[in-house]
């Protein structure tokens, strides 16, 4: 019989250290390079054997190196100081805090995986970065968000080359207690397919922002319903089905267990799309009539579309979709025909599945693509749901991806922004960003010439010393190998 918890003890820290608990638990760490410098200075190989967590780094100091630590004062001074940075993180004024004309209170940001760091090993992908970059982001500008997820019990897989060189993958199980997770106390419960589920909820603080991860490996769950949040991406598409029953419908119920009323949910693509259902039958419950409650959900409704090609959309074969809403449809007040339709193109009408992303764009009230192009792909793809609009003009916008600076500029690049633009380069205005244009070509590209061997020598680390050259241009795939990832365009368009 699997464990249900286990506990972790970590040594008492001397009272000057006791910060380095908070410090640890709050992944603001992840990119505050002070921080996570003062961790490896705690124990350099120990650092190195945590895979660069340092909650599993507190827990293996003994007792005699927390008294050496505690008597050196550079090490008391750097705890203090990494301390202030913190709080002021999560109190100071931030950009968000002096737009006084806005009315915002709360968005709920729902999405199947959160990219925030490795020690956190909740994604699998561009769509999970993303997610972790936007809580991070969000937490620099001090706008109000708070972020839904799965906790998946065995992440998503590690992978390694045998000796034939074919990659195999394990699924090492986490556990709660020894990742930077909170137990919230708040339990739930949905329906999914005449079962009723549990769902614990945890929660991670990400700088200012809380992200709240749900969990089915619960006492008194069925061992089916235990292994919803198995694993991400896991299963056949019934089981997809159940962990978007969990995220969407259960993350709403979280949210309302908390306390928590969000004005703007935002869903990260289409799998929690169940949330704009949940939202629905809320409103129903309360006096609305369904197409009332519809226009209030589309009011106060974000979808964000990833996926140019049909292959990368969720769709669920209709008989399995009443197997599981039936029940829903008639507490929203409609006939299961109804709710289908929400997921369907009158212009296919040979497809009889429900497509989720139709769903998100049906009942969100602003929609976006990823890209310039993508928006325009996006327009084109689903132009047949607005069958009377020129497809420029449909309602599907374009945000750019970016990446969270801070998190992916390299030490060496760090440098050279901290000298020519300042240490708070991130938030410069475009007068102060001009100091880089005093930057020494050479001085930039040994910057560049730095990062490289820095990956070089990460990648030899784990291949051998035969692989890399630190002076050679050297182009990697660093994707999943699906089909709709396009892997050939290296060969036609490097």
């Amino acid at each position: 019989m699997r464990a249900v918890r286990q506990l972790r003890v970590i040594p008492a820290i001397p009272p000057t250290l006791e910060a380095l608990r908070e410090l640890a638990t709050n992944l603001h760490w992840t990119w505050d390079r002070e921080t996570k410098r003062l961790f490896s200075r705690i124990d350099p190989d120990a650092w190195e054997a945590s895979g660069h967590d340092p909650i599993r780094l507190l827990a293996s100091v003994d007792s005699a190196r927390w008294v050496e630590l505690a008597s050196d004062p550079s090490i008391v001074d750097e705890t203090r100081e990494a301390k202030a940075r913190l709080d002021e993180a999560m109190n100071g004024p931030r950009w968000f805090q002096g737009r006084t004309d806005s009315p915002l209170h709360l968005v709920a940001y729902f999405s199947p995986e959160f990219g925030i760091s490795e020690t956190l090993p909740q994604y699998s992908g561009g769509l999970g970065v993303l997610a972790g970059d936007h809580l991070k982001a969000t937490s620099d500008l001090g706008v109000p968000l708070v972020g839904i997820g799965l906790l998946y019990a065995e992440g998503y897989f590690r992978q390694r080359l045998n000796a034939d060189g074919y990659q195999e993958e394990t699924f090492p199980r986490l556990d709660p207690s020894g990742l930077a997770l909170t137990d919230t106390g708040i339990q739930v419960t949905v329906d999914v397919a005449g079962e009723t589920v549990a769902i614990h909820a945890w929660e991670a603080q990400v700088g200012r922002v809380r992200l709240y991860l749900l969990d089915t490996a619960v006492e008194g769950n069925s061992a089916e319903a235990a292994d919803i949040t198995d694993r991400l991406y896991g299963g056949d598409a019934e089981h997809r089905l159940r962990q978007e029953i969990v995220l969407g419908i259960g993350g709403v119920r979280v949210l309302r267990a908390l306390g928590l009323h969000p004005e703007v949910f935002h869903t990260n693509e289409g799998h929690a799309g169940f949330l704009s259902l949940e939202r629905i039958r809320e409103l129903v419950t309360s006096g609305l009539t369904f197409v009332e409650a519809v226009e209030a959900v589309r009011a106060g409704g974000v979808f964000t579309t990833h996926t140019p090609v049909p292959a990368g959309i969720d769709r669920f074969e209709r008989a399995v979709m009443e197997r599981y809403f039936s029940g829903f449809a008639a507490e929203c007040g409609i006939s299961f025909e109804t709710l289908m339709s929400l997921g369907q193109r009158a212009d296919e009408p040979d497809e009889t599945r429900f497509n989720m992303a139709v769903m998100g764009l049906r009942l969100g009230g602003r929609s976006n693509g990823v890209a310039q192009l993508h928006g325009a792909v996006s327009r084109e793809m689903f132009g047949g749901l607005w069958p009377d609009i020129p497809v420029d003009e449909v309602p599907i916008g374009a945000i750019t991806n970016g990446v969270h600076a801070h998190t992916w500029v390299s030490d060496p690049i760090d440098s050279l922004l901290r000298s020519s633009v300042g240490g708070m380069w991130d938030g410069a205005d475009d007068a102060t960003w001009k100091g880089i244009e005093g930057l020494p070509a050479a001085d930039i590209w040994a910057a560049r010439r730095a990062g490289r061997a820095e990956l070089v020598e990460f990648v030899r680390s784990r291949l051998g010393d035969a692989l890399l050259d630190p002076d050679a241009l050297t182009i990697g795939f660093a994707r999943r190998f699906a089909t709709y990832k396009r892997a050939t365009l290296l060969l036609s368009q490097p």
